[in-house]
């Protein structure tokens, strides 16, 4: 399990525990953060690979 599913399951702990719709509220805000950094993450790492890779781009 990588830091990010961790911390998600942890987020969906406290969500479930508590009784304040505000606090849900955040909790869930906050995972859809974390998932959506982790998606550009992944699109900025490919990007990079076909850049590095991609002879056209190289400069001499």
């Amino acid at each position: 399990m990588d830091e990010q599913e961790w911390l998600v399951s942890k987020l969906k702990e406290l969500i479930e525990n508590s009784k304040d719709y505000k606090q849900k509220a955040l909790l869930n805000a906050v995972i859809d953060m974390i998932k959506e950094q982790e998606k550009r993450k992944e699109q900025m790492q490919g990007q990079l690979d076909g850049t590095l890779w991609s002879p056209g781009n190289w400069n001499q």
